[in-house]
């Protein structure tokens, strides 16, 4: 009992020295939400240079295909149907082309610039392609429920890049400055059972997240529309493997360091290059095959994939296998290595 009471102690002693930080409130609470509306209203809609087309399989789709190939600003490719809709919702196409009867069917998203200018651009394509003579009958199909636009996609990877930032700058930077201060060597000479520390460094980081994600989402939903597709509790149980995950991290970056301005360069190391390649603000599959083995192993990957599969595809936990593994890989191996490599003083 004695020992539970000491590790809630020193969990409240966390939440009160966090809630007394404006700066870390700012970087918690306020930080992603002001990333979500702003990138929500201005990153999907950004001035296009090359307009993506993608063109569903169908016997018709070559004949297709050819009339828009070779066109200044447009690239084209042949998809199966479910690829071709994935492609349309992450922002890698902005236009797709589906037959419909004797005709085509250009389906949009009205909200990106490149839906809008693409669909004039593609309309154009087929029919100076197929000549006045035998005009090419086009409907237009905006897609506008939820799902299947770009801010859909983009607002679970906000989350995943809050609960790495927090995860690592909250646990990783306060524990670096307290061994700067000499506040863990004062700490090891009381009767405080060493792992207490460390644990309650994690708890106080669920404490938050039991605020900061809700509103970020509610926030989604009333601004954006945005809506979960899948079990809150399958998405309940991401969030915690991804915080958990990033908050052992965070702890390994920490173990050995002795200044703050060490620590966060190491820090910025590792946020940085998974800030580019995990897919937060766009989709990995842009990035050359030959990098994809690297990127599917990034813990910060595998957690916006599997978010993305409970909130937007409502997909149970146990099709997101491939990435829970990867994220408790990643967790019980950091915790590992940071219990054993971790100095107090």
């Amino acid at each position: 009992m004695t020992d539970l009471r000491s590790l809630v102690q020193l969990t409240l002693i966390r939440i009160r020295v966090m809630l007394r930080e404006p700066e870390i409130i700012f970087w918690v609470f306020a930080f992603p939400i002001l990333l979500a509306v702003g990138i929500g209203l201005a990153f999907s809609d950004p001035s296009p240079d090359q307009v993506e087309v993608v063109v569903v399989e169908s016997p018709d789709a070559p004949r297709h295909a050819g009339l828009l190939e070779g066109r200044e600003g447009m690239t084209v490719r042949i998809l199966p149907e479910g690829e071709a809709v994935d492609a349309l919702r992450r922002g890698e196409a902005a236009v797709l082309v589906r037959r419909l009867g004797t005709g085509v069917e250009l389906q949009v998203d009205p909200a990106r610039a490149e839906g809008r200018t693409g669909r004039i651009l593609v309309d154009q394509a087929l029919q100076e392609g197929a000549g006045a003579a035998r005009p090419v009958e086009v409907g237009v199909r905006e897609v506008e429920q939820r799902g299947q636009r770009y801010i859909d996609w983009l607002i679970p990877g906000i989350i995943g890049f809050n609960l790495m930032s927090t995860g690592l700058w909250g646990v990783g930077f306060y524990i670096t400055q307290s061994r700067q201060n000499r506040q863990l060597k004062r700490l090891v000479a009381t009767p405080m059972p060493r792992g207490h520390f460390l644990l309650a460094q994690i708890l106080a980081r669920f404490f938050f997240l039991v605020v900061e994600v809700p509103v970020l989402l509610l926030l989604a939903w009333w601004i954006f529309d945005v809506q979960l597709e899948g079990n809150p509790v399958a998405l309940t149980a991401v969030v915690i493997l991804g915080a958990a995950c990033f908050s052992g991290l965070g702890l390994l970056v920490c173990s050995r360091v002795r200044t703050t301005e060490a620590v966060s360069g190491l820090i910025n190391v590792l946020v940085m290059p998974m800030v580019v390649l995990s897919g937060v603000f766009f989709s990995t599959t842009r990035f050359p095959d030959a990098v994809q083995p690297l990127v599917a192993i990034l813990p910060l990957t595998a957690l916006n994939d599997a978010l993305r599969h409970v909130y937007n595809d409502g997909l149970p936990l146990h099709q997101a296998a491939p990435e829970l593994g990867i994220l408790v890989a990643w967790t019980v191996g950091s915790f590992f290595l940071a219990l054993r490599l971790f100095r107090w003083q």
